[in-house]
């Protein structure tokens, strides 16, 4: 039996104080972690060494080294004309997540034969969304300089025929590491195609990645989010482990929610396109403007989705 699964498209921030309330927060944890030397000082125990507790300047030059990264940062954000200031997203997981289908996603055998879960938020309690951009059209030197001025990770999923023309603008990306991921050759309804047909979309794309950036991608992300059985088997035949889609897609002039409540939620995936003024009312910093000063307000960062699978 073949199960089609139609997932269409219609579905500056905190600061962090003052340096001196930076210090008086670092002496805390210190006196809590027994860094300052108690009065009466408790011997060590046999074969132990009391170490002494850390300078005083070394709290001072950590408190400094905050300092200066926020300052760069909100002064990323005044030039980029941003709201607020982008919240730090906190250190990813020590363990990485087992993620597995979203119920109502899954195929016939997803389980038993392994296949790669189709999933569109992440299974985690920190207050952090994942921006993911695909296929490849608009190719705007200004996005690269503003992602890489601010420090904002995302994923790209990427599509041949609209990369072909110019492999350096991804090598770029690349080189920042930002990780990119298949996207198929030509962009088709996989669920229209044979399994045969499939594969070749997908494990093609597989090559050129490999031949064009070094790796061959683990994420695979269906276009239009739509895909069958054999779309799983053939992204599994080819190397694939995950097929992310998304929960969220924001535009240069709105958003659109797959969930009812219309929010964001902790670990959502968040979809837009490598898109221009010729389809857009807009440039891709305008719509990173919108996507960042949204989710700031909302009390989320933007954290890399590599890191969590």
């Amino acid at each position: 039996m073949t199960v089609v699964v139609q997932n269409d498209k219609k579905g500056v921030g905190r600061t962090v104080g003052a340096r001196a309330a930076v210090l008086a927060v670092l002496a805390a944890a210190a006196l809590a972690a027994g860094c300052s030397r108690p009065a009466d000082p408790v011997p060590p125990a046999q074969g132990q060494q009391l170490l002494p507790a850390p300078p005083a300047r070394a709290l001072d030059s950590y408190a400094d080294r905050l300092h200066a990264t926020f300052a760069a940062r909100a002064a990323a954000a005044r030039r980029w004309s941003l709201k607020q200031v982008p919240l730090t997203p906190p250190a990813p997981p020590a363990r990485k997540l087992r993620v597995h289908a979203r119920p109502g996603f899954q195929v016939e055998h997803q389980e038993s034969w392994d296949l790669p879960p189709v999933f569109t938020t992440v299974p985690t309690r920190d207050k952090v969304v994942f921006l993911t951009i695909d296929d490849g059209a608009e190719k705007d030197p200004a996005f690269l300089r503003m992602m890489n001025d601010l420090k904002i990770p995302y994923t790209a999923f990427l599509t041949d025929y609209l990369i072909k023309d110019d492999y350096a603008y991804f090598r770029t990306m690349q080189s920042s590491g930002v990780t990119l991921n298949n996207h198929t050759l030509h962009h088709r309804y996989l669920p229209g195609l044979s399994y045969e047909q499939q594969r070749r979309e997908i494990c093609g794309m597989q090559d050129i990645m490999e031949k064009q950036f070094g790796t061959r991608p683990t994420m695979f992300r269906p276009p239009y989010g739509n895909y069958n059985q054999d779309t799983l088997r053939a992204a599994k035949s080819c190397g694939i482990r995950y097929a992310p889609i998304w929960n969220e897609e924001v535009y240069v002039d709105h958003w659109e929610f797959r969930e009812t409540n219309q929010r964001l939620r902790p670990g959502d995936i968040v979809l837009t396109h490598f898109r221009g003024r010729a389809e857009w009312n807009g440039t891709m910093v305008d719509d990173m403007r919108r996507f960042l000063d949204y989710v700031t307000a909302h009390g989320y960062a933007v954290a890399r989705l590599e890191d969590y699978l």
